[in-house]
């Protein structure tokens, strides 16, 4: 044992080495754990909103610098289109003069009429303030000129004109200019140049800047007129031989530029200046001021063609404001920083909490291994004490039978019959600590056989009958017709459950009743519903229960036990048959003690009661409902209850079952409708009883054996009743054959009707008179028989073999005439099957080998003893004459485990050898050598079936033997009859 221990802990020292051995790799989710890293990730995003912002700060102003760029380039080039318009327009005055004035002999225009014209076609030419034409005089014709004119030619200071060799007096202009007749526009030498100029290209020629008499800024555009059309290849020679004079006007520069930024002041505002940049090094401003107004972060500039090549000029632009600020770029870093920042931090913390998932995975796979070994080390421990418990007490138990078997006086056979039962209490608690410690480890294994469940609920009720006798309690099963006779299932696991609930009930009940109830699921549902609509309506019905009392549910009130009982509650027997599977819920009521509320929470915990004074006054280990919810579950079920202080409680349960088919080749205990005798099908019986609810009790036993009842409350009812029939025995009515009732039926003063219900006969008629049959407890009896009243006398709780039994007795019929058959099967017994066969018992320990020799001896058996795995060896060597071997399982050197595989490999090697001597022939068949080897052990844990037969041994047998277990081990091999 001490070696298993070890071995246990060695295989969880290595799993622990392996799991905390393993160094971590370094993975993504661990570098994404780090905090560092998350500083730098925070760093990294912040770096990319700043570039962010930048570019798209960048493209705002490329944008911005786009509009600037577009807007003055429209202003420019509109400038320029409304400056060629105008100066098209002086082109074509000019040629009007050279036209009508030299090509017409006498001119066809004079002052007044270039004046009044000039005045009309002002419209065509709105950005000049006058224009004027000045006549090419030489210095040679001045006088004569002068003379014609009748004033002096002027210079620009209105004084005459000194004297030059050539003038250019105006002679023709606009009203607005008439202050300049007369003036010399080549006295000054800029004018003078330009006019030059002028003649030598014939293209109009613009002067610089300068203030005009409205103090604006404009500038002089001249034209040179000639006197006859030049071809477009005249020399400059021929054009100043042709010139005739020079048509000027004077440009308002600073209105043209104004009307155009009027025309487009939808746009966005922005600064505009015109420059004259024929001396780069010294711009003239044409329009604007010189003060640096506007955004002088960003400019651009236009270049301006007014048609004269010798000079330059320039349009700047700029923004009236500065930039506003980029709140786009800034909002999108800043989501970009938050979104970066929060991605981050995200898979931060998912990292950390996967680092602190995997760190608790291992912590909870070292936990794991670590709960593993102390389940297997408390399996083992469990185990080993149970074997160290079960061992003596086997020897303890089996000594104590032995000592039971031999003569005793009647004290020391109470001494030695109490000490027995002490005995067989700690073995069924060392069986209920087992049972929990299979559930907790799992290996709690479900049986599949078929049984019959109202067999087993007359047992229980037997098991428990005395000391519900004892107490004076009313203790009673009822089972609804609907259920099948036969089921599939467990029915050990069943038993012990039930056996836990009814235990605990007469335990805590000192009056009033235990009933115990089985029903459909589809029937318990049903009488939820009932139960639901019958509570609204304000009866009290809750004491019309088996015996009168208060319990804590109404379930099994009157009210609705009355429709289960006339079957006609639940119809659904027709599909509930065609279903493999059934559902069953058992209920199991009691009037006692009840549960308080506050411990009505740890009911189902294991060695939990409700408080330390129910240990001290009834005892127990609290264990018990824990196992049978555990035990349910396992069952497919699930248990509840209902409990109420001082007036009782009710437990309830489902498990899942399935139906039985005839068919299967099962080998099935004949059930009790099959054993019923002939004689007792289809008598008559009258139920007296107050207690509609017990009275139910009663009927559904007499309906096991095929009596038919009729129920009736009180003795003057069935007398009236007889009276009823004594009329109608002409008409063959027949009269019933036996009549049941109650103690309190029978103790009510209604004795003066007992004459009539056992008289043979009224008004001249006679016939046999029913039997008066008396359902009570043992005290009773003695009283009733006295008073001559009944012919027997049932002693409660009820049970259908001992109703069978009782009714069989009073009647006078013999069981073995009519079941003869199946009484000479069941008459074999254990004596018989044991009697002669010579047993191979091996044990190491010296007491139990007594017990168990001493137990097989004691049917007969010829026993030899063997002290070891070795020495079990050498006595089954081939040949040899044994009928059985019981195998200790734990022994040291050589276990049962390891004797057995050395039996069977003998056997095997005996078998294969055609000339071996095998053994006398029987019946002409030649022996197979195949010892049975059943397996004795008291750890009840690990001897399980598959372990057995995994090893070669046909089954096992618990210590201590008890007579059922080892009948049904030994007789599948020397007799092989039908067990349940």
């Amino acid at each position: 044992m001490g070696e298993k221990m070890k071995g246990f802990h060695l295989i969880a020292m290595k799993v622990n080495e392996h799991l905390f051995g393993t160094k971590s790799k370094w993975s993504l989710v661990k570098i994404a754990s780090n905090r560092k890293n998350l500083l730098i990730w925070f760093l990294v995003i912040a770096a990319v909103s700043i570039l962010i912002y930048f570019k798209m700060d960048a493209d705002q102003k490329e944008r911005r610098k786009e509009s600037l760029v577009g807007m003055c380039d429209q202003r420019a080039r509109m400038l320029q289109d409304q400056f060629n318009v105008t100066v098209n327009h002086v082109h074509a005055l000019a040629i009007l003069v050279t036209t009508f004035h030299y090509s017409k002999t006498p001119s066809a225009i004079d002052q007044e009429t270039f004046a009044d014209y000039t005045a009309r076609t002002a419209f065509e030419r709105p950005l000049l303030n006058g224009i004027a034409y000045a006549q090419r005089i030489l210095h040679s014709e001045r006088e004569e000129f002068e003379r014609t004119h009748g004033w002096t030619i002027r210079s620009m200071r209105e004084e005459p004109a000194p004297a030059s060799d050539e003038y250019a007096p105006v002679i023709f202009m606009q009203e607005t200019v008439s202050y300049i007749e007369s003036l010399d526009m080549m006295s000054v030498e800029e004018d003078r140049e330009n006019i030059l100029q002028a003649r030598a290209t014939g293209k109009a020629v613009l002067t610089s800047p300068f203030k005009l008499l409205n103090n604006r800024l404009g500038v002089v555009l001249t034209f040179a007129v000639y006197n006859s059309k030049l071809p477009s290849d005249a020399t400059v020679e021929d054009r100043i031989e042709a010139t005739a004079g020079y048509l000027g006007g004077a440009f308002d520069v600073e209105s043209l530029v104004e009307n155009l930024l009027g025309q487009l002041a939808g746009n966005q505002a922005i600064v505009v200046k015109v420059y004259d940049v024929t001396k780069p090094s010294d711009p003239q401003i044409i329009y604007g001021n010189q003060s640096m107004d506007g955004d002088m972060s960003l400019k651009h500039v236009s270049k301006l063609d007014f048609g004269d090549p010798r000079r330059k000029h320039e349009m700047i632009c700029r923004y009236l404001e500065r930039a506003p600020m980029s709140w786009v770029a800034l909002m999108m870093a800043v989501f970009i920083a938050a979104i970066g920042g929060l991605v981050g931090y995200m898979i931060y913390g998912g990292a950390v909490q996967i680092v602190k998932v995997e760190d608790d995975f291992k912590k909870m796979q070292e936990l794991k291994v670590r709960a593993e070994a102390a389940d297997i080390a408390k399996s083992q421990f469990l185990a080993t004490v149970s074997h160290e418990i079960r061992t003596p007490m086997n020897g303890i138990l089996g000594m104590l039978q032995l000592l039971l078997d031999t003569e005793l006086t009647g004290t020391q056979r109470d001494f030695a019959q109490t000490a027995q039962d002490c005995g067989g209490a700690l073995i069924t608690l060392i069986n209920d600590v087992l049972d929990r410690a299979k559930i907790e480890a799992g290996k709690l294994e479900l049986e599949f056989v078929p049984f019959d469940l109202r067999s087993i609920l007359d047992d229980v009720l037997f098991l428990f009958s005395e000391k519900s006798r004892q107490k004076g309690i009313e203790l009673a099963v009822f089972v609804s017709d609907k259920v099948p006779d036969i089921v599939v299932g467990d029915p050990g696991r069943l038993r012990q459950v039930i056996i836990n609930l009814v235990g605990n009930s007469v335990k805590f009940t000192e009056q009033g009743h235990i009933f115990v109830q089985v029903y459909l699921a589809e029937q318990a549902s049903s009488i939820m519903e009932l139960k639901n609509k019958t509570s609204t309506n304000g009866e009290s019905f809750i004491f019309n229960t088996l015996s009168g009392k208060q319990a804590a549910d109404n379930r099994s009130s009157w009210d609705t036990f009355k429709h289960l009982d006339d079957g006609i509650f639940f119809d659904g027997s027709e599909t509930a048959d065609t279903d493999q599977n059934v559902t069953l819920m058992v209920w199991v009521e009691d009037t006692g003690i009840g549960i308080s509320e506050h411990a009505q929470q740890r009911v189902f915990t294991p060695f939990m009661q409700a408080d330390s004074s129910t240990s001290r006054n009834y005892g127990g280990t609290g264990i018990g409902l824990s196992i049978s919810k555990c035990l349910v579950e396992l069952m497919g079920g699930q248990m509840n209850f209902t409990s109420r202080p001082h007036i009782g409680s009710t437990f309830s349960f489902t498990v899942e079952l399935q139906r039985y088919k005839r068919d299967a080749s099962v080998d099935l205990k004949r059930s009790l409708s099959d054993d019923i005798p002939i004689a007792l099908k289809g008598l008559k019986a009258l139920v007296v009883d107050g207690k509609p609810v017990r009275a139910s009790v009663t009927r559904y036993h007499l309906r096991r054996l095929g009596i038919q009842s009729e129920t009736v409350s009180s003795m003057r009812t069935a007398a009236a009743i007889f009276r009823k029939y004594w009329s109608l025995i002409s008409k063959n009515e027949k009269l019933p054959d036996i009549i049941l009732f109650e103690k309190d039926t029978w103790i009510s003063g209604e004795e003066n009707c007992f004459p009539i219900l056992s008289s043979s006969g009224q008004n001249g008629q006679s016939c046999k008179p029913p039997k008066m049959i008396l359902l009570a407890t043992p005290g009773d009896s003695d009283r009733a028989k006295v008073a001559g009243f009944v012919d027997m006398v049932i002693v409660k709780p009820l049970r259908a073999k001992a109703i069978a039994a009782c009714l069989l007795q009073v009647l006078g019929i013999n069981v073995k005439n009519l079941n003869g058959t199946e009484s000479a099967e069941k008459s074999k017994s254990l004596h018989g099957l044991l009697c002669g066969k010579k047993i191979l018992v091996v044990d190491d320990n010296k007491v139990n080998r007594r017990v168990a020799a001493g137990a097989l001896k004691k049917y007969g058996a010829n026993v030899t003893c063997a002290e070891s795995g070795h020495e079990a060896v050498k006595w089954l060597q081939i040949p040899h004459d044994f009928d059985a071997c019981f195998m200790d399982i734990q022994m040291p050197e050589m276990d049962g485990f390891e004797a057995t595989c050395r039996i069977r490999e003998m056997e095997k090697e005996a078998n294969q050898q055609p000339n071996a001597n095998n053994g006398p022939e029987i019946e002409g068949l030649k022996r197979e050598w195949h010892i049975p080897v059943l397996a004795m052990t008291a750890d009840v844990i690990h001897a399980t079936l598959d372990k057995c037969l995994k090893y070669g041994m046909d089954g096992y047998v618990s210590k201590p033997f008890q007579e059922m277990s080892l009948y049904q081990a030994v007789a599948k091999f020397f007799d092989n009859p039908s067990i349940s």
